[in-house]
């Protein structure tokens, strides 16, 4: 019978859960740290991006109301990871938009909907789905430990490249420098809500699964990317997928 594990336990076990699944592995992210992408096809990583980050708000405010008034720590990080994708400064959306485009796009085409992938629009539900329907602290898990928790490594590998290869100025990638600090901040304030509140054998098992599925709902999305919109300019034996990490 499983039982109820420690907070090292625990940890571990959640690292576990996601290792070997990130959303680096995919091709899109390996043609992207290697330079091999053109500026449409960050074009249209930009317009799928913004609909799976851009409800992200939405997300956590779900998950909010759903949060018992006891979890304080958890409700107060939840209002200030909104209020940060928001208000506080720059709306993550715009800087989004601003990097969509100097890659050549439009804030229309953008915001658009129709401009998204069916697996961009997949992630986007289950996003929705796990904030609207699941125990809070499980949504937590799902949502910042499960995806947002993986930014900062995957955005220190690809922001580098924007400025060396594209020529992209500071401003235009302001939005991949902000993420990779803030949601490494996110990240671990996700772990410990998550390490303290799962507290039966049950909640903690159902964190693990959605940690899981939500790395593997992001490494699916993002290679849906490459077979989308990439492969035919960019056949997959032209990347070193041994890179890949």
């Amino acid at each position: 019978m499983t039982k109820l594990m420690n907070r090292d336990e625990f940890r571990s076990a959640l690292e576990e859960a996601i290792k070997g699944k990130s959303a680096n592995k995919a091709p899109f992210s390996v043609a992207w740290a290697s330079g091999k992408l053109s500026r449409d096809h960050l074009a249209r990583w930009a317009e799928n991006h913004y609909h799976y980050v851009g409800p992200f708000a939405d997300y956590l405010g779900y998950i909010y109301a759903n949060t018992p008034e006891q979890y304080t720590e958890a409700k107060d990080f939840l209002l200030q990871n909104m209020y940060e994708e928001e208000l506080g400064g720059d709306r993550h959306t715009d800087l989004l938009i601003r990097f969509a485009e100097a890659c050549g796009t439009t804030r229309e085409r953008v915001e658009n909907p129709d401009n998204m992938s069916p697996t961009t629009r997949g992630l986007q539900s289950w996003c929705y789905a796990m904030a609207m329907r699941e125990h809070p602290v499980v949504a937590v898990a799902a949502l910042v430990v499960g995806l947002e928790s993986q930014v900062p490594s995957i955005y220190r590998k690809q922001t580098p490249v924007l400025r060396e290869k594209y020529g992209f100025t500071d401003e235009e990638v302001e939005f991949f420098d902000l993420h990779i600090v803030s949601d490494e901040i996110h990240g671990e304030r996700g772990y410990q809500i998550v390490l303290e509140l799962a507290d039966t054998v049950e909640l903690q098992q159902r964190c693990l699964k959605v940690c899981e599925i939500g790395a593997q709902m992001r490494l699916l999305y993002t290679t849906a990317l490459y077979y989308d919109y990439v492969v035919d300019e960019l056949p997959i034996d032209q990347l070193d997928m041994g890179q890949a990490a």
